[in-house]
């Protein structure tokens, strides 16, 4: 692209209209069930792994219970 074509396209999502308030409380949920989600999904990885592997990320079996413990 040239920087014509990149300025326009600047240009064009800064005077984007704002999303309604609605909108963005439901795209702060999404936001937040994502990241929720994943972090379950991560702490459950982390039962899986054996004694060796844990230690090649740089924590030990009772650093992985501690964290599988948490809620969020």
């Amino acid at each position: 692209m040239t920087r014509s074509a990149n300025a326009a396209l600047i240009a064009q999502l800064t005077t984007a209209p704002a999303l309604p308030a609605l909108a963005q409380f439901a795209l702060r949920v999404a936001v937040a069930l994502t990241k929720w989600d994943t972090h379950r999904r991560t702490r459950r990885g982390l039962q899986g792994l054996s004694d060796h592997h844990l230690r090649d990320i740089g924590i030990t079996r009772r650093d992985a219970e501690r964290e599988l413990r948490r809620f969020f």
